[in-house]
């Protein structure tokens, strides 16, 4: 989202871009030179690009919002359920929970009460799991067949009225007419039976036995209705059978389709429809047959065709044909083709666009499509918000002022960021501050609106702007990219490389990385360069850096001209250190590097796998895994790769077949470490503890490397400790240090704890504090072996390390109850709240609420936290007796 939104205002005019050009005509070795040609050479390097404006929805009381949400899901009508899940979807993605998104979506789907919303909700599902096909493989090859969101039988969920398909004439008298009518088209004539023919419609009945003079005569001319004889012969047949009988061609059906419309024959109709729906099959077919769904209001054909469309997102966006077709709908074309579902279809449609290219003509389209389908307060809020956006990135300025100024007035103050942005570039700065000031002073303030009015100021303010909105957020990266890059230019370097340090220490995020990475060419440190950017390609490989105008790649090839080659031996004593000392990007870039000589990638691809897990990056280490297991160099091998797959992605017992198949064909250390792993994970027998350490042991008397070994003696001196033999465990742990496993000091140091050494326990974790890079979870683990005030000492360390991490903020909450500041304790929660949407943070907190007597706002956040987890047990029970004390 970094480059989504570019913004067009409030450039720095000391920060100049870099001209890209100018990389790549750097001649081998002269790379030093162009660093250092001039005092302005620093600033040349570095660029902040101002924060994007997100095409989402953001209330400043998102808790709040998830409460309602919640509350009316318990009561409203099943129909009502899928559109408050979707509402749910667009809370957790204006605060960045792709967990939560994602199932959201899924209880949309499975609360979908018309089959509109099991298309559009399953296409999205499947649109979200792009690149997942492997898994429905590895699934399949297990024996398990998993089809969730394959094609839907769209006309099986029109339920055919057997008694509408005829009129009831039976208590007429028409036996004075003649039994057989005959329908003239051009030279043949086609017999019928006239009673059954009248049966089809009201104006057949009234044409074959009423007072028009057809009802007394044996033939009628059809000639000039546009019906083929084959085609007459066909309705006659259904009128005596009720079905189409025999194999016909879309054009037949189509022209008794248009018949049956003409005729009002609704029977005939539907048949007609759902065989119509049953031949679409491409998307060729979909485009050709919409129109005449459109136009003779067929809406199985219509639901038939959308779902072609749907399944094949993204690519059906690239076909015109279907982006004009779908963008150029009226209200009553919508209902046809997606019932009452418009505004879900536009949100898919949509968001499929705007990932693809914000500023294309398709975003506008789409997003235009969403605002005229939104009918309630909170719908209009995300569609004219989203459509700002878009128009802001084509500077449609105008366009996007008076969207931004509409959602505003809906009661979405985040819009106010759009129009704080256009009155500066219109040179209006003033009057963007005082917005901002007059959102700070009316609401209860939120880091984005520090940081925002910060463009706005100079010097000072700015800084303390910036520093209010990273205590407030500490999550946003431009405050932390702003102040190193100022600390850079007036050459506080090691200053400059601590605050960027600080975010990258707990959010590996890419603008962060490339800004250190400039930094590092700035200081001539290529080494520490080619780190950074061989990280940035391990986690988006076609990532172009200086506001994309240059390949990542491609500056990689030039600052690899400045560094010294590593052999293979070289490249192993660099990833032990690196591995030893917790420094996992300096991992990452070290077996980035040796995934380019002719080692066995697949070993590399799985350790680089475990390391994005450990970065909190899930998409990139399936990547990583799914290239393991192309590179595997053997059948068992590939097999634990497979196995891991589906391990990650909550398959466990396929995961253990996968481990056993590859132990059948060859006994490794992988095979029995991922048996061991996912059967300690899955199983709730404790007797299962004795496998897992056979199954470790077996593990150990295989070939491996050091850094595996280590982490095997880790996990299985934790299975010996929840055994209680203690003395195996700390066996286990200091062989894991001898071979440099640092982590396991945190092993050794709770089996001190747990022989009532708590001293040695605080020194053994004070160990793991001064080895490791990465150690916020070190000193959390460390505060559970002090007294209150070193645990609080530590407990703060952590926050500034890693403000995501929640234990620090439960704890402080807790000790402030406990000393009866029941006001500052909920305040303690609410920080981390305002920012992290965490279900022990509200529980915690609802907690505290019911035990003030404040029944709302406990039932506020039982709600909300249920929203984050609907199944959690404990919150279930104390939203039940919350509940019941509701005034």
């Amino acid at each position: 989202m970094r480059t989504l939104f570019p913004s067009e205002s409030c450039k720095e005019p000391q920060l100049n871009i870099i001209n890209p050009q100018s990389w790549l005509q750097v001649e081998r070795g002269k790379l030093s030179k162009f660093a250092h040609q001039s005092p302005s050479s620093i600033e040349s390097l570095i660029k902040v690009p101002e924060p994007p404006i997100l095409p989402v929805y953001k209330p400043v009381d998102y808790v709040e919002v998830l409460a309602q949400i919640h509350e009316e899901l318990e009561s409203c009508s099943p129909e009502e359920k899928s559109n408050l899940y979707l509402l749910q979807y667009q809370v957790f993605k204006g605060l960045g929970e792709a967990k939560l998104m994602r199932r959201s979506l899924r209880s949309a789907w499975l609360k979908a009460s018309s089959v509109y919303e099991k298309l559009v909700f399953g296409a999205w599902l499947k649109y979200e799991k792009q690149g997942e096909d492997i898994i429905s493989d590895l699934l399949l090859s297990c024996g398990k067949h998993t089809n969730e969101f394959g094609a839907v039988d769209v006309a099986s969920e029109f339920p055919t009225d057997e008694n509408a398909c005829f009129l009831d004439l039976s208590n007429g008298n028409y036996n004075h007419l003649s039994q057989t009518v005959s329908f003239l088209i051009g030279n043949e004539k086609i017999p019928c039976n006239r009673h059954k023919i009248a049966r089809l419609s009201a104006p057949f009945h009234a044409m074959l036995n009423g007072c028009f003079t057809e009802s007394i005569s044996d033939e009628i001319d059809l000639s000039e209705n546009n019906i083929s004889p084959l085609g007459m012969r066909t309705i006659s047949d259904f009128s005596e059978t009720g079905c189409f009988n025999e194999v016909l061609s879309p054009s037949i059906l189509l022209e008794i389709l248009v018949f049956a419309n003409r005729f009002c024959c609704e029977g005939l109709k539907d048949a007609c429809d759902k065989k119509l729906a049953s031949l679409v099959s491409s998307r060729q077919d979909a485009i050709e047959l919409m129109e005449c769904a459109l136009e003779e209001n067929s809406p199985v054909l219509a639901a038939s065709c959308l779902q072609v469309f749907l399944n094949e997102l993204p690519d059906s966006l690239n076909d015109q044909l279907v982006v004009n077709l779908l963008s150029s709908l009226d209200g009553h074309q919508r209902s046809i083709i997606v019932g009452s579902c418009s505004f879900s279809l536009y949100s898919l449609l949509s968001e499929v666009a705007i990932n693809s290219d914000p500023s294309s003509d398709t975003s506008v389209l789409f997003s235009s499509q969403l605002v005229g389908c939104a009918s309630t307060s909170r719908q209009k809020v995300v569609a004219l918000h989203q459509l700002g956006c878009v128009k802001l990135f084509r500077k449609e300025y105008d366009e996007a002022e008076k969207h931004f100024e509409a959602s505003l007035k809906e009661g979405h103050i985040y819009s106010v960021v759009g129009l704080a942005r256009l009155s500066h570039i219109k040179g209006h700065k003033d009057w963007s501050y005082e917005k901002m000031r007059s959102v700070i002073s009316s609401c209860t303030p939120l880091g984005w609106m520090y940081q925002e009015r910060s463009l706005y100021c100079d010097d000072d303010k700015k800084y303390a702007d910036l520093e209010k909105a990273t205590e407030l957020d500490p999550t946003l990266t431009y405050p932390y990219m702003y102040r190193a890059a100022s600390l850079m230019r007036k050459r506080d370097f090691e200053l400059a490389l601590v605050e960027i340090n600080r975010v990258l220490g707990f959010k590996l995020a890419l603008e962060c990385l490339e800004l250190r990475f400039c930094f590092f060419l700035a200081l001539d440190d290529y080494q520490s360069a080619i780190c950074d950017v061989q990280a940035i390609l391990t986690l988006s490989p076609n990532y172009r850096m200086f506001d994309g105008r240059v390949l990542a790649s491609q500056l990689r090839i030039l600052v690899r001209e400045h560094v010294e080659n590593w052999t293979t031996a070289d490249c192993w004593v660099q990833l032990y250190d690196k591995w030893s000392s917790v420094d996992d990007i300096g991992s990452l870039s070290v077996l980035y590097q040796m995934l380019e000589s002719d080692a066995a990638k697949g070993v590399l691809y799985f350790r680089q796998s475990l390391l994005l897990l450990r970065l909190n990056c899930p998409e990139a280490a399936m990547r990583s895994l799914q290239l393991a297991r192309q590179h595997a160099s053997s059948e068992s091998e590939r097999l634990v790769y497979e196995g891991w797959i589906l391990y990650d992605t909550g398959h466990c017992e396929e995961g253990l077949q996968k481990a056993e198949e590859s132990i059948n064909l060859q006994r490794s250390f992988e095979a029995f470490f991922l048996k061991a792993y996912a059967l300690a994970d899955s199983s709730q027998d404790p007797s299962c503890s004795s496998t897992v350490v056979s199954l470790l042991e077996e593990a150990l008397k295989c070939p491996s490397d050091r850094l595996r070994k280590g982490q095997a003696l880790n996990n299985l001196g934790s299975v010996y400790v929840d055994r209680g033999n203690l003395d195996a465990a700390a066996d286990c742990y200091i062989n894991a240090l001898k071979i440099r496993h640092t982590r396991a000091h945190q092993g050794l140091a709770r089996v001190h704890y747990l022989r009532n050494d708590k001293n040695a326990a605080y020194a053994e974790m004070t160990k793991l504090i001064e080895k490791a890079r990465s150690n916020a979870s070190a000193y959390e683990k460390r505060s559970e072996y002090c007294e209150r005030e070193l645990t609080k000492a530590d407990l703060e360390i952590v926050t500034r390390l890693d403000p995501l991490r929640v234990y620090p903020y439960r704890y402080r909450a807790a000790v402030l109850m406990d000393n009866h500041k029941e006001k500052e304790a909920i305040e303690e929660l609410s920080r981390a709240i305002a920012f992290k949407a965490d279900l022990h943070l509200l529980h915690l907190r609802a907690a505290f609420h019911e035990h003030i007597g404040d029944v709302m706002g406990a039932l506020r956040d039982c709600r909300a936290a249920l929203s984050v987890d609907p199944n959690h047990q404990e919150m279930l029970e104390l939203h039940s007796r919350v509940h019941s004390q509701e005034p």
